[in-house]
């Protein structure tokens, strides 16, 4: 259990976890967290609400840790030829590509569900 007041610099080893109270580059909390939805489905949506008319691809419930969903978003922006995002475990893809998205991600074995 860390302490009321944790450590978040140190001169010997720069920035440090509040959670585990290793230095950021060892720290283990983020690396084993693993998000996932309630029921195991990857839904794939387009979204413009917000974007000023821009229309994005959203990816919601990809298993994963940040690491690993990092890589699945650069293959899959990869595949679409559009750049993208990754934010709170919510993947962005620029434009409409629904479709290309959930083929990719059925190639790799998720359970998808094309929403909207």
């Amino acid at each position: 259990m860390r302490s009321e007041n944790p450590t978040v610099y140190s001169t010997q080893t720069g920035r440090m976890c509040p959670k585990c109270g290793r230095p950021i580059a060892e720290c283990v909390c983020g690396k084993q967290a693993v998000r996932a939805s309630g029921d195991g489905v990857v839904r794939v949506g387009r979204e413009s609400k917000g974007r000023r008319g821009k229309t994005v691809t959203l990816v919601t419930g990809a298993p994963g840790n940040e690491d690993a969903l990092r890589a699945l978003l650069t293959d899959l922006k990869r595949a679409c030829g559009a750049g993208g995002a990754l934010k709170d475990g919510l993947l962005e893809i620029q434009g409409d590509h629904r479709d290309a998205v959930v083929d990719e991600l059925k190639k790799r074995g998720y359970k998808v569900k094309k929403v909207g």
